[in-house]
């Protein structure tokens, strides 16, 4: 690690980074087998940052897992921890990512899968041999019921029963997941241990940090009671799965348990041997907005819980003013101390494009949001394509990869269609994914990064301008936030220091909108490449249809 770029002052350097989520399979293939790898993503970083001033100006990447794994669910299934799967390369190939990542001011975070293993892992192998071994705790086994059946109710996300019956042990285990993904025994002090020194490993090979899959999956209830039904037109936070049978219950006793703070406490104490280290957490909850966002506040409000932790809040199709409103809003109440962490897209979820409709009357609704994000008090999060507007592809049947898709298939289509690869190059085969061998996934994007570096108003050309503009402004990076108004159609909130005090104002709606302010603008910092120009004349703000703005004020907003 180039560990002369970073000063004992960063520790939290978390806090103002720009985060950009990397799919290795999907981002480039140096080696021309359909799937992407560590040394393509090491290829591609001067897009990122070249440590220069160049590229779209990222602190820091995260990685989706690249262990080895029998690749049921495209690595979220491990079965070695501490080493890379061959079709991603070597653990030479990853020493070499920090390093390059480190040449450029870019931190490398990597995605660790704590709440279950594969099937095909050697802890798992040797536990489900008999209940007597030396790992036979590791996991979470039971007894059948007395007519052989589960022990409870509880529903895997991706279908079925939550449990399968192992015929060696004569008992049932838990899998969340896929049966080929066993949830371990987090109440096993020797599980806890081993998966400490996983982490220890990772952190001596000098990554900055880890995204925590699951996080909030790790603790069950003990006495394995049934989840109860979910009342007939409650609320379900992630669009699309009212059509997952594990949706009709509340899973109060499977998951999101008071005890699983515990365990991150445990977890940070690890995290903190390391000065510069940070986490963040997959806070994932069908419930309602409010118990969704408060509950993710409760993993990053303490000092013994995570560095940061993401909902599925912003991730949904409702979005407009009043709903962006009360994300932030509860946010900010329910958060305290801690710090918010915000993304609009990730590799579970459709994508940005096409779930906001930003097409025809809606052009330049994603630039909007995307700026919006980076404008929030809080740690952002780019998806990887969202710079080069990456579209939801319409994957068919035959096409389908994805375990969740296969089951649940036609109610629910499954992820693939937000894992393309990246269109890197129009005059390229496969978009310039690799040299011309079938990819993973279809290669099909309506726009190429060559094509958007061109095009002045793009969303990478907008997005490399706010960045700069980001790093640039304290208030942005540190400020506090307080929401000014919201009139259902245009949202105005501002970002406080005692050195400055910026002002951002979004017109969601498809008419401009006129705001009215009581004194005078400073400094217009509204990105000049902006799809939606913005015309100031004195106190009055003109915000054409998806229309943004950012200005540093010398007084107040009516």
């Amino acid at each position: 690690m180039n560990s002369a770029r970073y000063s004992k002052q960063s520790n939290d350097w978390w806090k103002s980074a720009v985060f950009y989520q990397i799919y290795p399979r999907s981002f480039y293939d140096s080696n021309n087998d359909g799937i992407g790898d560590l040394k393509g993503v090491v290829e591609k970083l001067d897009h990122l940052n070249d440590g220069n001033g160049g590229g779209l100006g990222i602190d820091a990447i995260w990685l989706s897992p690249f262990f080895p794994s029998p690749q049921a669910d495209f690595g979220y299934d491990v079965s070695d921890y501490c080493d890379v799967d061959p079709i991603f390369g070597s653990l030479k190939d990853f020493d070499s990512l920090v390093s390059e990542s480190h040449k450029r001011r870019i931190r490398v975070v990597i995605d660790l899968v704590l709440n279950h293993t594969s099937d095909q892992h050697p802890w798992f192998a040797e536990s489900r041999q008999n209940q007597t071994n030396v790992k036979a705790d590791w996991y979470v086994w039971v007894d059948p019921g007395p007519d052989g059946k589960p022990p409870n109710n509880w529903l895997a996300v991706f279908g079925g029963a939550a449990w399968t019956y192992e015929p060696q042990r004569q008992q049932y285990y838990l899998h969340n997941f896929l049966p080929e993904q066993p949830d371990l025994n987090w109440y096993n002090p020797e599980v806890r241990e081993a998966l400490a020194e996983v982490i220890r490993f990772w952190m001596n090979r000098g990554v900055d940090g880890f995204r925590l899959d699951t996080a909030n999956y790790y603790a069950f209830d003990r006495q394995l009671r049934d989840n109860p039904k979910r009342q007939e037109g409650s609320e379900i936070l992630e669009d699309g799965q009212e059509a997952n049978p594990l949706s009709a219950y509340i899973t109060k006793y499977s998951k999101d348990r008071p005890e699983n703070l515990e365990f991150i406490k445990f977890l940070r104490k690890i995290f903190d041997e390391k000065e510069h280290i940070t986490s963040i957490g997959e806070i994932g909850s069908g419930e309602g907005l409010n118990s969704t966002l408060r509950l993710g506040a409760d993993y990053v409000k303490r000092k013994d819980g995570l560095h940061l932790a993401y909902t599925f809040a912003l991730l949904s199709e409702k979005m407009n003013a009043d709903y962006f409103d009360q994300v932030t809003e509860i946010t900010e109440e329910a958060i305290e101390d801690g710090w918010p962490c915000w993304s609009l897209s990730n590799h579970d979820c459709k994508r940005m494009m096409t779930r906001y409709k930003c097409f025809t009357e809606r052009e330049g609704y994603q630039q909007m949001m995307l700026l919006l994000m980076l404008s929030l008090r809080g740690t952002p999060i780019i998806y990887y394509g969202e710079e080069v507007d990456m579209q939801q592809y319409e994957i068919s049947k035959s096409e389908l990869k994805d375990p969740q898709g296969i089951r649940l298939w036609p109610n629910i289509k499954g992820r693939d269609g937000c894992r393309l690869p990246f269109p890197w190059d129009s005059k390229a085969p496969n978009q310039g994914f690799n040299e011309g061998a079938e990819p993973w996934l279809p290669a099909e994007n309506s726009l190429t990064l060559d094509q958007a570096i061109e095009t002045e108003n793009s969303t990478f050309n907008v997005l490399r301008e706010m960045l700069k503009i980001r790093k640039a402004s304290p208030a942005l990076r540190n400020g506090n936030y307080r929401r000014v108004f919201n009139n259902g159609e245009c949202l105005v909130f501002e970002r406080k220091t005692e050195e400055q005090t910026v002002l951002i104002a979004a017109n969601f709606s498809t008419e401009t909108q006129i705001i009215e302010f009581t004194s005078g603008i400073k400094i217009d910092l509204t990105p000049k490449s902006l799809k939606g120009k913005c015309t100031l004349n004195n106190l009055q703000l003109s915000l054409p249809a998806c229309g943004y703005f950012l200005g540093e004020k010398d007084g107040n907003l009516k």
